[in-house]
């Protein structure tokens, strides 16, 4: 493949904003002048430690280590090539890319086509819906409350019922069997290749960032001998467990809302009614239960950090939708945010709902919602006669360890009191059962030191900013690395050199000076995360971390002067050493000699300079 001019990937990267791409996937807040934090999208964690600098292009995780650019990131994230990185963003941008063989822009191949594809399906099942066939398929919508407008703002779609419509459409644009079939938009059977999807209503399913990734399928004729629903089977793309149907639509509400809120609901209908009677921070499962994947690419779009925010599951009031929300109590404590449940009147799902009461109606569920805790420990009590004396016993056995789990110390006594209402029981008699089932909790559970520790290798300890000496010295080392990774583009260059210009007394320190006055451009963007990436081993992370780390400023002005200090502070440290090297050298040249005259010159020299530079 050819490559892409230097020149080009350079300017593409600087004319991309890190935070917006980043924050398609990961809720941003800010962290000092010129930082924005959020959770990591590389590991689970539950305070946030990644850190992205949009004026630097660079982000950094505190925790886990990961670093890198734009283009490191969307490789990390998507699995897609440097080239198709680089090709995505210059899309984004409508920006003409040139490669170096002066040729156009290459095809492109592997996920960039699958994810093409895709896109090319979803616009033909958008232009179906509004052929003759799909009458079917508008009046399906109609009957459930939507408009051709409802429609096309979901992307919804039709497949047509013949054997391979969508396949003749998209083969004449220019894609292959294959990579129809690695879409998941075609199948193999004993006939030959045909359309997955035929005669159905199609939704698009996206992925955070909005590009479609699959599709979920809803069958409209009593001889269609498939499943009510057809969804994309797992490709290099599309991963259910890790898939939500709306969030690219609900993730800018979700992470704005006071308190960020998420509604979870069980279907494609389910979100769109939602959204339309104003609940627009609804989003669903693709084919698959609610799960531990799904949780983490939740908490990263919420920003899910504390427990001010809200997780509400809406479920039928059937014998499924009951065990479908104890399904979602069992991953409950993956959150920080408050969990909750909200079961509709008559047990109807939001789009029947809002059909039959309309979108008042479906705005009000969010205040019928109870706490998580107290829907499953109602669902315990519902298997138990609690107007017998075994009855209650029984009860008080089975929800103890529900009340036991809650980790908030200051919640557990509150569902005690509640369960013991529930029962009709002495409170004591319930608080004493749920330390019972706490402490057999604790000692059912595997103790996390039992097995057998590996002697761990000998390695070079890493070098981090915590573990660096509380000096003088490097706290002046420190501060001007910073200035200069961060800022060092706004100051006067000449002065940076200079100041950057003497060995540093700290070896880790010294390591990274020693690259980043070796740049050649300080002024050119990206040069600051180029010059991490050639920081010797082991100190290349503490380069990322200086590089990351909130600058000590009010705002990005005072930053800048800070920097411009730091600057002269540190020419004046190099004179004053070599002031004292020339004391010493003094002492053993003859005062009459031309060696000791002219250490005496620029011993008076070395002093001016240090009073203009103390001055300024």
């Amino acid at each position: 493949m050819p490559r892409i001019r230097q020149a080009d990937v350079d300017e593409v990267k600087s004319r991309t904003n890190i935070a917006d791409i980043v924050g398609e996937r990961v809720a941003l807040k800010s962290a000092g002048v010129g930082s924005m934090k959020g959770l990591c999208p590389f590991h689970d964690e539950k305070s946030p430690s990644f850190h992205v600098r949009p004026q630097v292009g660079y982000y950094h995780c505190f925790g886990c280590g990961e670093s890198g650019d734009v283009y490191s990131f969307l490789r990390a994230m998507d699995h897609v090539s440097f080239t198709e990185a680089v090709e995505r963003l210059a899309g984004r941008l409508g920006y003409a890319l040139h490669y170096e063989d002066g040729g156009a822009a290459p095809e492109t191949s592997g996920r960039s086509r699958l994810y093409a594809a895709n896109t090319a399906a979803a616009e033909f099942f958008r232009g179906q819906l509004l052929s003759g066939e799909a009458e079917t398929g508008r009046r399906f919508l109609g009957e459930r409350g939507f408009d051709a407008g409802a429609a096309a703002h979901f992307g919804v779609g039709y497949a047509p019922r013949g054997w391979d419509a969508m396949m003749k459409a998209l083969t004449a644009q220019g894609f292959t069997r294959d990579e129809l079939l690695a879409a998941g938009l075609v199948s193999q059977g004993q006939r030959g290749v045909y359309d997955r999807f035929r005669g159905r209503l199609v939704w698009p399913i996206r992925d955070v960032t909005g590009q479609t990734i699959g599709f979920g399928a809803r069958k409209l004729y009593d001889d269609d001998q498939g499943p009510k629903y057809l969804n994309t089977p797992e490709t290099i793309i599309y991963k259910k467990a890790q898939v939500l149907y709306g969030l690219d639509l609900a993730k800018r509400d979700i992470s704005r809302g006071d308190p960020r809120r998420v509604v979870v609901v069980e279907g494609y209908t389910d979100v769109m009614a939602c959204h339309l009677a104003g609940v627009t921070t609804a989003i669903a499962t693709c084919g698959t239960a609610f799960g531990s994947e799904h949780i983490k690419v939740l908490r990263r779009v919420m920003g899910d950090d504390s427990s001010s925010g809200e997780v509400v599951f809406t479920f039928d009031g059937d014998e499924a939708g009951q065990k479908a929300a104890l399904r979602a109590f069992s991953e409950d404590d993956r959150f920080n945010a408050q969990t909750f449940v909200a079961v509709a009147p008559d047990g109807l799902d939001p789009c029947d709902l809002r059909l039959q009461r309309g979108d008042a109606a479906v705005r009000g569920l969010m205040g019928a919602k109870v706490p998580m805790f107290e829907f499953a420990i109602d669902r315990k009590l519902a298997a138990f006669d609690l107007a017998t004396v075994e009855g209650q016993v029984g009860a008080l056995r089975a929800a103890a360890p529900i009340v036991a789990e809650i980790r908030d110390r200051l919640l557990r006594p509150g569902y005690e009191r509640v369960l013991a209402r529930r029962l009709g029981m002495d409170p004591t008699e319930v608080h004493a059962e749920v330390e019972r089932a706490a402490r057999g909790a604790s000692t059912a559970k595997p103790r996390q030191d039992a097995a057998p520790q590996q002697p761990e290798r000998s390695a070079v300890p890493a070098v981090t900013l915590a573990s660096l000496p509380r000096t003088a010295d490097v706290a002046a080392e420190r501060g001007i690395i910073m200035g200069a990774l961060q800022y060092g583009h706004q100051v006067d260059q000449a002065m940076l050199s200079r100041a950057l210009g003497a060995p540093f007394r700290h070896p880790a320190l010294e390591a990274i000076r020693e690259t980043i006055a070796a740049v050649p451009d300080r002024t050119r963007v990206g040069w600051a995360m180029d010059a991490v990436n050639a920081v010797r081993e082991p100190y290349r992370s503490l380069a990322g971390e200086l590089l990351m780390s909130p600058f000590p400023a009010k705002d990005e002005a005072g930053a800048v002067a800070s920097t411009a200090d730091l600057s002269r502070r540190m020419i004046v440290r190099g004179l004053e050493r070599e002031k004292q090297e020339l004391l010493g050298a003094i002492q053993r040249v003859p005062a009459d000699s031309d060696g000791g005259r002219a250490l005496r010159v620029r011993l008076r020299d070395i002093d001016a300079e240090r009073q203009r530079f103390a001055e300024s």
